[in-house]
């Protein structure tokens, strides 16, 4: 059917990715393209596939990836790079137990085959799943507590805004029917354990398959036991043929005669896989006589007797023998480099493992020496050669690094190489954006590239990163290094949109450093994330601990700062509270804030803006402001934008302005509120990018659509929309990223559009549980809105219904639901109706209706008193007037009006005229079907076309 579909080049390559489970920005990063681009490419894989959502495009990629690939490889597992050998029982049992089992642990002791047969068994299953198969490997995770982190990056999920990793993973994979195969969990069993637990509980469809050394001991776990390869006296064994075709890989074929020798061989190994790999591997230099000699005296001298017992001695004698045959130099390579969780480059290695006796030249020797003997394996990559040390060998290497009273010293090299290597990823980021800031994509898509490269090489590193940081954070004398590396990941962290590690970054930064200043600023960057991450108590907490490190610091100016930003938090972004602090608490805040306060107008402009927030929740009610509220209010944040400018801070600035734009809105001019947010988007357009800056973005675009949208703006309303759903820092919740412009573009009639975002909506919110966020009512609303005028009452009801469950409360949609309720039934012609839902006067339900909908309000109430022949309509008429004047379409809406008491078609083609230029078309078409004659068909086919239900004349 893909083939078939007549899709693109460029398709073809989203779709691909789309079947790796990639979000929009992973693959933007990819293929160096804009996240914009690739929703639009995903819209058009949606149409011409016939898929209902990402879901099922995701498992159309599936398929084609596997047909592409002649079925060889699954999708989502490695390459293998050698063949697999033998193991026809073991398959099958294996297989089995995942067919009807939902955890199932492979267990064996090291090298015995445990990743190859899982492997070689989730390829063979993989087309039992219908959303694929994932490979995690947790060789590079030194720290239990990030499995779940592991597991994100390997199925390509993003962190969740207000949830932490382990609850985004299991949301997404929530009604995934997929097999998961965890690699190597023995070394952290500790988070493995658990949050399995908790992956299996939340995502009933899933299944796993672990490999490890011992029994992970977590409900639902079936134990399937790995055995070393099969040993027969015939020569045809598991074993021996595994031998053999690992001999002739190296160019040494075993002729058929010699078959028995290499039998024997392979039982003196236990039929253990690694340490038959590593022997065959010597054939080139030893022969088979001189191996069968050697390795005999080097098993008895090594391991004594009862090897029955202990599979994994043969493993152990393995090593030993290939370490001892290795040149000097080899060997003390071999250790050192095993201080590396991931893979690592040349250049890694000569810095860390290249001192005396060592240089880079031996070091560069010693690597392809060592991957010849099997002791390393080398793949290509985009930075160049990258080479890896088996998790056995490693753990071998460790113990021997141990024994040449090296280990200290390594760490510590290793650790300043990941500081430097942290330092340099820092600054080629920051570097990218420099000069950028947070321009529309439009202006700033030149860095894409550089992005997606930048990307590639911070992921290469980052497990070395966190061990060396996990490591160093436990030592006195390396707590300093320890402190920078904790803030060079933040950073990085943020930047590559693990907003949840790096705001524990930034905390573990904090309680690493004992300077106090340094602390405060560290936990000052925690809360600028939380904020990122829509949690306001973290934010809170956050700004209070800055503010208690910074008053024991002696930085009183500092203390004052946190202090009234915590109290700001509590007012500004209450509505990302789980418990929102009693308004005794910031108030108190704020007094300590002003005695702190000494004269500098950014602690000044910060104690106004707190201030500014105490009065508008000590005035405001749900029945009305207050005059003096008003007043005092946009005094109090006018001050504060004042003092913001004369400390030349745009972000405090931003911050005032935010507060000023509110209470401009409370007082009900729209207009002034939304000169104020274009200010603010314009003031943040060229500051660089930071977790505060962001943040402070993420809100002002928020607050300019909403006030774009309120005085009929819908161009900039669009723009901004768009430049909101690109952000990286949303790309993984897309229902909030695309929630704004689904309310843009049913408003302005683009029915094809809403029906494609909506589905993203649906599936992104789907992916995050279902998480309630009032906010994004009116979106849903919107949506329900267009299934109305398009005739489907069912689709209506159902969005309504999804607008309930986001937290569409009656009182928070007075405003958006009868806006979309009352221009539903005046579409179908029942006009009282719609005049009761627009019953009540704005005053009354004025907290939802003033900041965005009072224009679409008075309006509608005008319209339908005019097509009800309600006595009043011309008084409303008049009323609106005042309070419109200078918003295109409701100045238009009034105009088709009272051209309709009037019976006046000229005044009524101005208005469709006037709505087709404010960009809205639904209304340019039914205005043209109300003025009847030869106009009503145009407007008819218009809303046909566009999927519409015929409108009513009169209505």
């Amino acid at each position: 059917m893909v083939a078939q579909a007549g899709i693109s080049a460029r398709e073809a390559e989203v779709l691909s990715l789309l079947g790796e489970h990639l979000s929009n920005a992973e693959i933007g990063a990819r293929l160096f393209i804009s996240v914009r681009t690739v929703e639009t490419h995903v819209s058009s894989l949606l149409r011409k596939l016939g898929a209902l959502d990402r879901r099922a495009l995701a498992r159309l990629a599936t398929e084609w990836n596997r047909a592409a690939r002649g079925g060889a490889v699954a999708a989502g597992l490695p390459a293998p790079v050698t063949s697999f050998v033998g193991r026809i029982p073991e398959r099958a049992a294996l297989a089995e137990a995942v067919t009807a089992y939902r955890q199932v642990s492979a267990v064996g002791p090291g090298g015995v085959g445990k990743t190859r047969l899982a492997l070689a068994v989730a390829a063979e299953a993989a087309g039992d799943f219908a959303d694929g198969v994932w490979f995690v490997d947790l060789v590079p995770i030194t720290d239990p507590a990030m499995v779940g982190a592991a597991v994100a990056a390997a199925v390509g999920i993003g962190q969740q805004q207000s949830r932490g990793m382990d609850e985004s993973v299991i949301a997404a994979l929530a009604d995934r029917h997929a097999l998961l195969v965890l690699d190597n969990c023995e070394h952290v069993r500790d988070g493995v354990a658990p949050f399995l637990e908790r992956l299996l509980a939340g995502c009933p469809r899933l299944t796993v398959l672990a490999t490890s050394r011992a029994r992970l001991m977590v409900p639902f776990e079936r134990v399937h036991p790995v055995p070393p390869l099969s040993l027969t006296g015939d020569g045809d064994s598991d074993a021996v043929a595994l031998f053999l075709d690992r001999a002739a890989a190296v160019g040494w074929p075993v002729p058929s005669e010699q078959r028995d020798q290499v039998a024997e061989i392979c039982r003196g190994l236990d039929g253990v896989a690694l340490a038959i790999e590593l022997a065959a591997a010597r054939l080139p230099t030893l022969g088979l006589d001189g191996l069968a000699e050697v390795l005999s005296h080097q098993l008895r001298l090594l391991t004594g007797g009862a090897r029955a017992t202990d599979r994994h001695r043969s493993v152990r004698a393995m090593l030993d023998w290939s370490h001892a045959l290795l040149e000097p130099d080899d060997r003390t390579l071999l250790r050192r480099i095993a201080v590396f969780v991931a893979p690592f480059t040349v250049d890694a290695a000569a810095r860390v493992a290249g001192f005396a006796p060592l240089d880079r030249a031996t070091v560069v020797d010693g690597l392809a020496r060592l991957t010849e003997q099997s002791l390393l394996t080398a793949a290509p990559a985009v930075d160049g050669t990258r080479y890896r040390t088996l998790e056995t060998i490693r753990q071998y290497g460790m113990e021997r690094l141990t024994g040449a009273g090296e280990l200290a010293e390594l760490r510590s090299r290793h650790l300043s190489w990941c500081v430097s290597t942290a330092t340099e990823l820092a600054d080629d980021g920051s570097e990218a954006r420099r000069g950028v800031g947070h321009a529309e994509p439009e202006r700033s898509s030149g860095a894409a590239a550089g992005d997606g490269a930048w990307r590639i090489r911070f992921d290469a590193v980052a497990d070395d990163l966190r061990a060396a940081l996990g490591w160093a954070a436990g030592v006195p004398e390396h707590r300093a290094d320890a402190y920078r590396l904790a803030v060079a990941l933040a950073e990085l962290a943020f930047t590559r949109n693990l907003v949840g590690e790096s705001q524990q970054r930034y905390e573990q930064a904090a309680a690493l450093t004992d300077d106090l200043s340094a602390a405060a600023v560290a936990l000052r960057c925690a809360a600028a994330v939380a904020g990122c991450r829509l949690l306001g108590d973290d934010m809170y907490r956050l700004h209070r601990a800055a503010a208690d490190a910074a008053g024991r610091a002696g930085d009183r100016a500092g203390a004052a700062l946190d202090l009234a930003t915590a109290a700001t938090t509590a007012y500004r972004f209450s509505g990302a509270f789980t418990r929102i602090p009693p308004p005794a608490e910031p108030a108190a805040l704020l007094a300590s804030a002003r005695e702190l306060a000494g004269g500098d107008p950014a602690i000044d402009a910060a104690v106004a803006l707190a201030e500014a927030g105490v009065l508008a929740d000590a005035f405001g009610s749900d029945q009305g402001p207050s005059e003096n509220g008003v007043t005092g209010t946009i005094a109090a944040a006018s001050r504060a934008v004042e003092l913001a400018r004369r400390a030349d801070d745009p972000l405090a600035t931003s911050a005032a302005l935010d507060a000023l734009a509110g209470a401009q809105s409370w007082a009900g001019d729209s207009f002034a509120a939304a000169a104020t947010a274009r200010g603010r988007v314009a003031l943040l357009s060229s500051v660089p990018v930071s977790p505060a800056s962001t943040h402070e973005l993420t809100d002002a675009l928020v607050s300019g659509i909403d006030s774009s949208l309120g005085v009929g703006d819908l161009p900039t309303a669009r723009r901004w929309g768009r430049q909101l759903a690109d952000l990286p820092l949303l790309a993984e919740v897309g229902h909030y990223a695309t929630s704004w412009l689904l309310t843009v573009d049913a408003l302005a009639g683009d029915v094809d559009d809403v029906l494609a975002a909506s589905e993203r909506f649906l599936d992104a919110w789907e992916r995050t549980g279902r998480l309630r966020a009032p906010r994004l009512g009116a979106a849903a609303a919107a949506v329900a809105m267009v299934h109305g005028l398009r005739g489907d009452d069912r689709a209506r009801a159902e969005w309504l219904a999804i607008a309930d469950q986001l937290g569409a409360t009656p009182e928070r949609s007075a405003g958006y639901g009868a806006v979309f309720d009352a221009t539903v039934q005046l579409h179908h012609g029942r006009v009282a109706a719609a005049l009761d839902r627009v019953a009540a006067e704005p005053e009354h339900v004025w907290k939802w209706v003033t900041w965005i909908w009072l224009h679409w309000y008075v309006a509608l109430r005008a319209e339908a008193a005019a097509l009800a022949g309600h006595p009043d309509a011309r008084r409303r008429i008049a009323s609106a007037r005042t309070i419109v004047a200078g918003n295109p379409i409701a100045g238009a809406q009034l105009a088709r009006a009272e051209a309709l008491l009037d019976g006046d078609r000229d005044r009524l083609l101005a208005a469709a005229a006037a709505f087709e230029a404010a960009g809205c078309r639904y209304q340019w078409a039914r205005t043209l079907v109300l003025t009847g004659g030869e106009y009503a068909a145009t407007g008819a086919a218009a809303l046909a076309d566009n999927g519409l239900a015929p409108t009513a004349a009169g209505g």
